[in-house]
């Protein structure tokens, strides 16, 4: 055996590497930064059963020889035919360019071959690459496997019907891909389904109502596409934290939690539609044409008092007024202030009409800065639409009642409050501690580090948030965390394009203080590597529930060095007490001990990911889609699942 997993390792492999270790079975490299090509002597490591090579920087291609080691049971990158004993196939989060054997690139489309490994048991991880084309048919010969993922590829078509063969399958993910067409009905036939994610692709259609009829069903995201009709309410759609179909605006019913239509549009039958284009279009065109001449000459005259608003996100406001948003927030009465920030203070507001509850961010315009930060604000949330963003409803820029300047912000209310006020609450108003298990702890960090992925990498030019704290982390009623004020965020939105570097300084970027990257003191750029610094900060503080602005954090004593001091061996001595004393993943064991050893593990993961993201070098942090893929590897470990599963 040999394992070297998760150590930072830099490099390329020797090219001797298996005629020097010969008899090798277990060879784990994941979790490391090596680069070069896969050395193709490995083949003659005949004895090899386990290969695990995941994130890593390789490049080129898988060597064809590797189809010879006949013995290997898991190959956590690459497979092909000829590995008759092989059960699990893990090739997602990698840079490899050039050809897989049977001409498999991860920049091209998936052979049929691969498809054909019908040892295949227990899992065919392909995520997180830039996989093209169909997903082939033969698909539906990995009879035996239990979970499929292919998400977060450029993969096209409709969803093959021959899924529904794979009878055994548990988790079946195919986000974040351009699938289109409906949900074909054979996948009724997979009863044994735990989790099924179809989020952000193409898929239209009505939803099966069989979906509700899965005993196991445990998650089902269907968000971001663009399904039509009335949504079942039986089964896992009765269930509001089970199931995700929101940015599907065509859909109705469903439970009250849902926030869907209540009732569908009832369409005019085919025969009337030319009687009624007639009998109704024409006067309407005329009416409108009236009505557009009225208006015009009532905006000349209106007041400025008036609302000046824009609408960014497709919903279901078009327009707010100042008189809106003083009536919604009880004359933005104290006893709905929210919380105050840098450059304004957030109001609960509710709308009679609808009885609508939102959040109102009224920018203090005294303030240097605010008027940037809204126009920020509004340029970086004006294109972005992630389940883990804050969703923005509209803004309003009008005056006030006195002819004041006002400006505006309207925000989906998070009802579960902010991070901030999980991990310290404020004793004066009677809060006692809160407890966060540690699976609440992984699913908050992997929520953030999705969000801050999506802003740099997936959605055009990269988007820094550059104020990455726990009072800008927000939950709902699910506990699932959303990333919001982008007050900030302008500044590299803006220099990427247009500013330089004078321009960052001038503005003067801080973000706040203990979570701001060192760099940005010196008068570097602003970069995405920046949130990074942020995000390690947070990440360490969520599982210690120490600030990094402490009294005992001074006189070169950081946070990041609090951890790095006590790394890997004396984790007991920083960790939430909280985190010690809950049963790990709070089920009855019968092996306690060694269920709190796991929870130590990947506490003492977790940390390693902090201590990497916040180094005071840029260069020397990871990417967040590098932390992405450890966050998500630490808690199928900590939840025995994937590759960790118990058998």
């Amino acid at each position: 055996m040999f394992s070297v997993g998760d150590n930072q390792l830099h490099g390329t492999l020797p090219w001797n590497l298996g005629l020097t270790l010969p008899n090798l079975q277990l060879f784990y490299l994941t979790l490391n930064r090596l680069t070069g090509l896969i050395p193709v002597s490995l083949s003659n490591a005949s004895l090899l059963e386990e290969l695990y090579f995941t994130s890593n920087d390789f490049i080129g291609g898988v060597p064809t020889d590797l189809g010879n080691l006949q013995l290997l049971r898991i190959f956590n990158i690459a497979g092909i035919e000829n590995l008759v004993n092989l059960h699990a196939l893990n090739m997602n989060d990698n840079l490899l360019s050039g050809e897989i054997p049977v001409a498999f690139v991860l920049s091209g489309a998936i052979p049929k071959e691969v498809m054909s490994i019908s040892s295949l048991s227990i899992t065919l991880h392909l995520a997180q690459n830039s996989l093209t084309g169909l997903l082939p048919l033969e698909v539906g010969s990995l009879k035996n496997l239990g979970e499929i993922d292919v998400s977060e590829n450029k993969l096209i078509g409709e969803i093959p019907h021959t899924l529904g063969d794979c009878k055994s399958l548990i988790r079946l993910r195919l986000r974040s891909n351009f699938f289109d067409g409906t949900i074909p009905s054979s996948l009724s036939d997979l009863r044994a389904i735990e989790v099924l994610d179809l989020s952000s692709n193409n898929l239209t259609g009505q939803i099966p109502e069989v979906l509700g009829s899965f005993p196991l069903l445990m998650n089902l995201n269907l968000s971001f596409n663009d399904f039509d009709g009335k949504l079942p309410n039986k089964g896992v759609f009765g269930n509001a934290s089970a199931v995700s179909v929101m940015e599907n605006s065509k859909l109705c019913g469903g439970i009250p939690m849902l926030q869907l239509m209540p009732e569908c549009a009832i369409q005019a039958p085919k025969r009337r539609k030319k009687f009624l284009y007639l009998v109704v279009f024409i006067p309407t065109i005329a009416i409108a044409v009236c009505l557009i001449f009225a208006v015009v000459l009532y905006e000349r005259r209106k007041s400025r008092t008036e609302l000046s608003s824009t609408n960014f996100i497709k919903g279901q406001y078009t327009s707010f007024s100042y008189s809106d948003l003083w009536k919604a927030t009880d004359e933005f009465s104290s006893s709905n202030l929210i919380g105050v920030g840098t450059y304004g203070s957030v109001y609960r507001g509710m709308f009679a009409l609808d009885y609508t509850i939102v959040a109102v961010k009224v920018l203090n315009l005294q303030r240097q800065g605010a008027s940037k930060s809204f126009i920020a604000e509004c340029e970086a949330l004006r294109n972005v639409r992630h389940r883990n963003l804050v969703k923005v409803l509209a803004s309003c820029s009008s005056i006030d009642f006195k002819g004041n300047d006002f400006k505006a912000l309207v925000y989906e209310l998070m009802p579960n409050e902010s991070l901030e006020e999980w991990l310290h609450p404020k004793e004066e108003e009677g809060h006692h501690l809160r407890n966060l298990s540690f699976n609440q702890r992984l699913s908050i960090a992997i929520d953030v580090a999705y969000a801050l992925d999506y802003l740099h990498n997936h959605q055009g030019t990269p988007i820094a948030n550059c104020d990455l704290k726990p009072s800008n982390i927000l939950h709902d009623n699910d506990m699932v965390a959303h990333v919001g004020d982008f007050g900030l965020a302008k500044i590299l939105f803006e220099t990427n394009n247009n500013s330089s570097i004078t321009d960052i300084n001038s503005i003067t970027i801080k973000g706040s203080i203990g979570y701001v990257a060192p760099e940005y003191g010196m008068g570097c750029g602003v970069s995405t590597l920046g949130d990074v610094f942020s995000y390690g900060i947070l990440l360490l503080e969520l599982f210690t529930r120490r600030r990094p602005t402490e009294d005992m954090f001074k006189n070169g004593l950081s946070l990041h060095e609090f951890a790095k001091m006590t790394f890997p061996n004396r984790m007991m001595e920083i960790a939430d007490p909280i985190i010690l004393e809950e049963n790990s993943r709070g089920d009855v064991t019968n092996n306690v001990e060694s269920e709190k050893q796991r929870l130590l593990e990947c506490f003492t993961l977790v940390v390693g990911v902090g201590i990497t993201c916040s180094k005071g070098t840029p260069r020397d942090r990871m990417q967040m889609k590098e932390v992405v893929a450890r966050m998500l590897v630490i808690r199928d470990k900590f939840l025995g699942v994937g590759i960790y599963k118990e058998r």
